[in-house]
């Protein structure tokens, strides 16, 4: 591992960046990107991140999002996610299923979740629990990292292995505010060995716990204004959270920002074009020691729904 330093920097900030992005993954022992979601506009579709989320808004929803981080290097991640899920109105099961690809310099993680959902109804409110579990395929090509001095072995092969997920989650909503707790991967994965290099990569990373809120209230007949949070506890690690508030004006056009403790500053603009589409646009400016080395983050997000006229009448999904 110790020539990955011989590595051809040629003093570009591009060369330099792709090298750190390597240490880092060796650092954090190749750890699955999508065990660790990160979506700036997760709150406006919180299935990625706590599958009691599906079927919440009671129609047929279709998202799309596409998350560019980190712009203007290449070996950035990149991550597309598209999903899917329903619950019939008066019914007490939700489902869905997701697509996703993450994509980080040499890694890459492909993989589909299914989703259940159970929802326990009360007067004014309601209660829902929820199980994810599927398949992942996470590849590492260490044959496309440029070196120096070729040969070294360590560099010569692709790591490549199916691995399960499985998760759960806890959503508590009324008609104005929401809170959740979710665990989307309670799975450690198993280690791949390789016996011809002698080389460990754990793909077993450590859970991740998040804790979700919202509220949303009328600031005028018009505009509803929305904040809500997003606290990350992961073993081992400093807690992070998002704090963010957003602002809708007269339900169809909505502005927010938002605070990552310790890494970024986001802007949020989202257009409800029609009842059943919607686009959001997210910009993350970084705040790390990152921020010498990228153009921010962008993040786009497309919804549409069907059957909007079976929307539960106590609950405004537009929001959450």
């Amino acid at each position: 591992m110790n020539k990955i330093f011989q590595l051809n920097i040629h003093t570009h900030r591009h060369s330099i960046f792709y090298i750190l992005l390597i240490l880092l993954c060796i650092r954090a022992s190749v750890m699955v990107g999508q065990q660790t979601p990160m979506y700036s506009q997760y709150m406006f579709n919180m299935l990625n991140i706590n599958p009691a989320y599906a079927g919440n808004r009671a129609v047929n929803s279709v998202n799309v999002l596409y998350r560019y981080q980190w712009a203007g290097f290449d070996g950035s991640p990149r991550t597309t996610v598209i999903s899917w899920d329903n619950r019939e109105n008066q019914h007490n099961v939700g489902y869905g299923i997701q697509l996703y690809n993450d994509q980080l310099g040499i890694e890459s993680t492909t993989g589909v979740q299914g989703f259940y959902s159970y929802r326990i109804p009360f007067e004014h409110s309601s209660l829902t629990f929820g199980l994810s579990g599927g398949l992942l395929n996470y590849t590492a090509r260490y044959t496309d990292v440029s070196l120096v001095d070729p040969g070294d072995p360590a560099f010569g092969m692709v790591q490549s292995v199916w691995l399960p997920t499985f998760g759960f989650g806890v959503l508590y909503n009324k008609e104005t505010w929401y809170a959740g707790f979710s665990i989307p991967a309670l799975l450690k994965t198993k280690d791949i060995y390789d016996d011809a290099y002698s080389n460990i990569a754990s793909t077993g990373a450590s859970h991740h716990y998040f804790l979700t809120g919202g509220y949303i209230f009328d600031a005028s007949d018009v505009l509803k204004i929305k904040p809500s949070m997003l606290i990350k506890l992961m073993d081992g690690a400093p807690v992070q959270a998002d704090f963010n508030v957003n602002a809708w004006w007269q339900n169809k056009v909505g502005l927010g920002v938002s605070y990552r403790t310790g890494d970024a500053i986001i802007g949020m603009a989202e257009i409800q074009i029609t009842p059943q589409i919607r686009i959001g646009y997210a910009y993350d400016y970084t705040l790390s020691a990152l921020s010498m080395f990228n153009q921010g983050t962008h993040e786009i997000m497309l919804r549409y729904e069907f059957d909007l006229h079976k929307t539960l009448d106590f609950l405004s999904p537009r929001y959450y």
